[in-house]
């Protein structure tokens, strides 16, 4: 029995060890992750734990920013020294599928953000998400339209406050089944549209690599109208390393190139301790 206690003992403190030898790696790379041309970010819902000490470890790495918080959220941001850059206008269900490409949405998408707009401003958050939806056996050119005609009621007041209407591009073939914005030609062509400096692509790397790849030329072609950018590595949305199929160094270096401005926000899982994880993706978009 003491042996047995001694053991269990001995492995609760090594446990205990390897978990704070994993905090002190990550946390060795503090200030590495805000040099370089990139303002770079990550997505909270990918880190574990209590907002307060996410948003500690993250400024604890050197990140100037953290991704998708409510406004009830904004401020526990700042007080730790991080920028919200990108927040959501709501935390209703189905946010993803229920987006502009439907009229019937359009009296509550448009309420949404024309009221979080203002708050955004005020808070200092550049950004806010939204979705172009399900298809729904809609056509391209029905979506395209119907998207265009919702956002441009929304595009007045983003520019009256200098907020940006990041919306989001997302693959249909693996993880959202139905969406109908799942290729840069359509969230383009919604652009175009618009013609407003404050209604934008939210450019999601790990979902354009999935359903079209061409990432850095299509980059480079559309640029004016992407406002923000996620990562991920394909397959499995892990961690953006040589494990995976893309070359991110590759890929930020041409985002960093056209002067990009805005933020690049790391949104995988970690196949390792979390932090570590995340520090190692900003050392590899550091350009």
């Amino acid at each position: 029995m003491g042996a047995g206690l001694s053991r269990r003992r001995f492995l609760g403190a090594s446990a205990t060890s390897l978990a704070v030898l994993g905090r002190a790696v990550a946390e060795s790379d503090a200030g590495s992750a805000g040099a370089g041309r990139l303002h770079q970010s990550v997505c909270r819902w990918t880190l574990p734990g209590a907002l307060p000490e996410v948003c500690e470890r993250v400024h604890g790495l050197g990140l100037q920013a953290i991704d998708l918080l409510h406004v009830d959220e904004w401020a526990i941001a700042r007080a730790a020294g991080l920028t919200c850059s990108m927040g959501y206008a709501s935390r209703r269900d189905h946010f993803i599928e229920n987006g502009f490409n439907d009229p019937a949405n359009h009296p509550m998408l448009i309420e949404e953000l024309t009221t979080a707009i203002p708050l955004a401003a005020q808070a200092g958050v550049p950004n806010v998400i939204a979705m172009f939806g399900n298809r729904r056996g809609r056509s391209e050119t029905e979506g395209i339209a119907n998207c265009a005609t919702g956002l441009a009621q929304v595009a007045p007041v983003a520019e009256r406050h200098g907020v940006t209407v990041c919306v989001e591009l997302l693959n249909s073939k693996v993880d959202h089944p139905d969406y109908q914005g799942d290729h840069a030609a359509f969230g383009v062509a919604v652009m175009e549209k618009v013609a407003s400096p404050r209604v934008k692509l939210l450019y999601d790397i790990y979902h354009m690599q999935i359903m079209e790849g061409d990432i850095i030329r299509t980059i480079g072609a559309h640029r004016q109208w992407i406002g923000h950018f996620h990562t991920g590595g394909v397959p499995g949305r892990h961690d953006i390393d040589d494990t995976q199929e893309l070359n991110y160094h590759a890929v930020a270096a041409a985002i960093a190139a056209g002067g990009f401005q805005g933020y690049l926000a790391h949104e995988f899982t970690a196949k390792g301790e979390p932090y570590a994880g995340l520090a190692a993706a900003c050392r590899i978009c550091q350009v």
